[in-house]
């Protein structure tokens, strides 16, 4: 057999792709698990579970469901800080969503004082992120350009640290190109320059190994339904380094931010809870939680190690196949500057990404002119890998996106 036939690679690569392990569209080879992951089937049992229990139980089930909804979330944050954050659990909270971790966290951590007013982030952050700065620091906002419209160089970011900024900002793995930043490096480099450092980790948690203690990080949000398969929507999670939590409460108090003992007490004063859940605002979605909590049963039995170095051979092995038939990929080769997926440049990639729905393939579009190609560790093959860039070829080839009217975007 060839040295990369797809049948040997699965058969003697050290993490097998599990079938099971997460549920799958009928027919198709997804690889879209960067914009929704699939369920998994523990964790649609507990959502179930949380319907019977509601029917059941009704209100009680706050207390008396198991797990019992009042404290779930606080579970799922350990678990969270301890497989997939490098973190404490007090410093984690399953709470909310992006934008609005997000927005709770620039209020409290933003503080613009003096000459020392400057929020830098990245130009080619996600939209979301870029309205809830702009709310934020309006004209302060700095966005370090992309030298090629499809990375950002670290030298660029150390470069705009001045002494006239207070925060930087910036997003883990660059939604576009599956660019991975040297967050080490650029959180330093923050500090060095009297700033803090926040980050947006939403395509890299579940598919990189993060330390955020280690890294030196100030705050941080995600959210938990792409590679981990939390559902459409599901709860996200934010972080808040231990050395914060003394000193900087939530500027955006909720009732669910309470300290348990005395979330029920109904005070008009805000009692915070002692660690990040202080920054919880609303109650949590408990079909949310479910969801989450049987993803991290698969990622616990697995490792995180070993989730990162099949991925890493997947896209390594997917990109190689992309570019032998002549195609562009725009993600970074190195595995230190890659992230989970492989971003592949075409003019008319709204229109090849439908084609390549009809040949089988799920993929992501991000117009005008990238189509993502997600391959996850835990249930996508070599022989998935290899039907995929076959149909991306011949979709091409054959030219089989003029079928499809044009369109400025793609909904995924």
């Amino acid at each position: 057999m060839a040295a990369h036939d797809p049948s040997e690679l699965d058969a003697r690569d050290p993490l097998p792709a599990g079938p099971g392990r997460f549920l799958l569209p009928p027919g198709t080879i997804y690889l879209d698990g960067n914009s929704l992951g699939p369920p998994t089937p523990r964790g649609l049992a507990l959502c179930r579970q949380v319907l019977d229990d509601w029917e059941r139980l009704g209100v009680a089930g706050w207390t008396d469901a198991d797990p019992a909804w009042f404290t779930w979330a606080e579970r799922l944050a350990a678990r969270e800080a301890r497989l997939l954050l490098g973190a404490q659990p007090s410093e984690v909270a399953v709470t909310g969503g992006t934008t609005i971790n997000l927005h709770q966290l620039l209020s409290t951590f933003y503080r613009p004082s003096g000459r020392r007013r400057k929020l830098v982030a990245d130009a080619l952050a996600f939209p979301s992120d870029l309205y809830a700065m702009r709310a934020h620091a309006g004209d302060d906002l700095v966005l370090v350009p992309s030298r090629d419209q499809r990375t950002i160089a670290s030298e660029d970011v150390e470069a705009a640290l001045g002494d006239d900024v207070a925060l930087l900002l910036l997003s883990g793995v660059l939604y576009r190109s599956g660019q991975l930043l040297d967050v080490a490096r650029l959180t330093q480099a923050a500090h060095a320059a009297g700033a803090l450092a926040g980050w947006d980790f939403c395509h890299a948690i579940g598919i990189v190994p993060l330390d955020l203690d280690a890294w030196g990080v100030d705050f941080a949000v995600w959210c938990n339904y792409k590679y981990l398969g939390a559902g459409p929507g599901a709860v996200g999670g934010l972080f808040v380094a231990e050395r914060h939590l003394a000193t900087a409460g939530p500027a955006l108090p909720g009732w669910w931010g309470s300290d348990k003992a005395r979330q029920f007490d109904m005070s008009d004063d805000f009692q915070p809870a002692g660690d990040a859940g202080a920054f919880q605002i609303g109650t949590p979605p408990i079909l949310g939680l479910a969801a989450l909590d049987g993803a991290l049963d698969v990622y616990e039995e697995a490792g995180m190690a070993a989730v990162r170095a099949r991925s890493l051979r997947l896209t390594a092995h997917l990109r190689e196949r992309v570019e032998a038939v002549g195609l562009a990929v725009v993600t970074p080769p190195e595995d230190a500057a890659r992230g989970g997926h492989i971003a592949v440049a075409h003019p008319e990639a709204v229109r090849v990404g439908r084609a390549l729905r009809d040949a089988g393939v799920v993929p992501d579009v991000r117009p005008p002119d990238i189509v993502r190609l997600a391959p996850h560790p835990l249930y996508t093959t070599y022989a998935d890998v290899a039907a995929a860039a076959d149909a991306l070829a011949a979709v091409v080839a054959e030219r089989r996106w003029e079928r499809y009217p044009a369109a400025r975007g793609a909904v995924t």
